[in-house]
């Protein structure tokens, strides 16, 4: 069956967020007694934070949940401003409406960040439906937002397939039985993609484009 449902991850995929993120992961840090350069810390912009302070601090579940806390300290008020839609983005979009391909959002950002972001760029009505993490749910897995974004949608894992830009994206998408398709332009490592089973990481929008629309 034609894969017609497009879900897009949100940080590094639809939106360069990496700025607001990693100054608000060294505000929270630095409450810690701990400083890390900017540069440091990309890898914190897309994932879930508290897997993600776990992972890379090696601290309990607890310390990474107060961590996040103090991470929306800054955050909310100043760090998600702090973004911007991907040049071309909105094009791309557009096109693939018009193409009559389904279009949802699946993301670890908060749902009503994510919605925020969407709205003041004018892009929320190019999708049929948005689904990013809340925070009464207690870190929601990639594959469950994917999931709910899929039945949102009133899609099935046979119609749909995810673009992301790390890891979590290839993962969460296998997790739900769907293809995930991989962009350069976001903020995982050399070969992450590939290794977490990206069918194809396109280096651009016109190829991500051409891969969407002319099928797998």
């Amino acid at each position: 069956m034609e894969r017609n449902t497009v879900l897009f991850d949100f940080d590094g995929t639809l939106f360069d967020t990496v700025e607001g993120i990693t100054k608000s992961i060294q505000y929270a840090l630095r409450k810690h007694g701990r400083e890390e350069p900017l540069d440091r810390l990309r890898c914190f912009a897309g994932p879930p934070l508290v897997d993600k302070f776990m992972e890379v601090y090696g601290v309990s579940r607890q310390e990474a949940e107060q961590l996040v806390l103090d991470f929306r300290e800054r955050y909310v008020p100043i760090g998600v401003y702090e973004s911007r839609p991907f040049p071309g983005i909105r094009g791309l979009l557009e096109r693939l409406r018009a193409a009559g391909l389904k279009l949802g959002v699946a993301t670890s950002k908060p749902q009503n960040m994510a919605e925020l972001l969407l709205e003041r760029a004018e892009m929320k009505d190019c999708f049929d439906g948005i689904v990013g993490s809340r925070p009464e749910l207690n870190n929601e897995k990639k594959w469950q937002i994917v999931e709910k974004a899929m039945a949102l949608c009133g899609s099935g894992p046979e119609e749909s397939l995810l673009v992301g830009d790390t890891k979590y994206d290839a993962l969460g998408a296998a997790r739900c039985g769907i293809p995930c398709v991989g962009v350069a332009w976001g903020y995982a490592e050399p070969g992450e993609l590939e290794a977490a089973g990206a069918i194809r990481v396109c280096g651009d929008m016109a190829e991500l484009e051409r891969v969407l629309t002319r099928g797998l």
